[in-house]
């Protein structure tokens, strides 16, 4: 899955806060990922996140 910095991810599954899209910071081996609804910033799996993504969303596209 093609996934870069500066994407925003809708996940399938809610974060805490109730917000489910997450702005990409860094990729890799692991996504660092921030909450659209509290800022939260926390590292998660490549594969954790992958099976997890709903959407990728782009500015341009």
């Amino acid at each position: 899955m093609d996934v870069q910095k500066g994407d925003v991810l809708v996940m399938k599954k809610k974060h805490p806060c109730g917000a489910n899209k997450m702005a990409v910071l860094r990729s890799g081996m692991d996504f660092k990922l921030r909450c659209e609804g509290c800022g939260r910033e926390f590292m998660i799996p490549r594969v954790k996140a992958e099976k997890n993504i709903k959407q990728i969303l782009r500015d341009g596209l």
